[in-house]
């Protein structure tokens, strides 16, 4: 907490006022987050299961939205990983290019957001290359080469909600060893289950050693009910 309430001093010290802010005082922030959170203690005594977790863009990340999924990992003696909120981002951007490629859609428009999408790429490979010169942490994969690995999975065009990135993001997690992951959807959102849930049976095929667990968060889901699903993907977590 310590080290976040730091950061955020940072950030509104540095990005407060009318001058505009240059790339390179953003880069020079990214260093400073790296190397603050880096000086944080880590127990490394005991080797902890990595869990990740995918799924609605919402339910993902909210701790309200998915009854503190984090903390219960975490108390089951297991290591969440969640893929980045970048990747959501960039997914939308390309999601117009797609368009053009697949229904013709205005091409000048898609031209416009493949230069965006460059662009942001860009920056993604910035905070990748400090990340692995700063080593404290795992960096993300390129979303270039996320968005490749789910050509064998699921096709382009599966972009309602989420759609083509939530088999992406698990086949990322799956190459990178993490082959433990809880899906987590909204009771009822039909996209989520057809590009989420739906598709566990063709990952395992490709990748046999995947342990995916689908959960549904609602008001009137039971939270025991959910934590038992999740106990049970557990139990056979390597």
């Amino acid at each position: 907490d310590k080290a976040i309430d730091i950061c955020m001093d940072a950030v509104i010290k540095r990005f407060t006022g009318e001058r505009m802010v240059r790339y390179g005082e953003v880069k020079h922030l990214f260093r400073f987050v790296l190397t603050v959170f880096g000086k944080l203690k880590l127990d490394k005594t005991q080797k902890k299961k990595l869990v990740g977790i995918v799924g609605e863009i919402y339910v993902k990340f909210s701790p309200l939205g998915n009854n503190r999924l984090e903390e219960f990992l975490l108390s089951e003696g297991c290591e969440p990983v969640l893929p980045g909120l970048m990747d959501f981002c960039l997914y939308c951007i390309y999601n117009s290019v797609i368009d053009h490629e697949l229904y013709s859609r205005n091409g000048k428009t898609a031209a416009i957001y493949k230069m965006v999408y460059q662009f942001v790429l860009g920056k993604q490979a910035d905070i990748i290359k400090m990340m692995k010169k700063d080593g404290h942490f795992r960096p993300p994969m390129p979303f270039d080469e996320v968005r490749k690995k789910s050509h064998a999975i699921i096709g382009q065009g599966v972009k309602m909600g989420e759609g083509w990135l939530l088999p992406a993001e698990m086949v990322e997690l799956i190459s990178e060893g993490v082959t433990n992951i809880v899906c987590t959807q909204p009771f009822g959102c039909l996209p989520n289950h057809i590009a989420g849930k739906g598709m566990i049976r063709k990952i395992r095929e490709v990748y046999p050693q995947a342990n995916i667990v689908a959960v549904d968060y609602d008001p009137g889901a039971s939270k025991i009910n959910q934590e038992n699903r999740i106990k049970l993907m557990l139990s056979s977590a390597e």
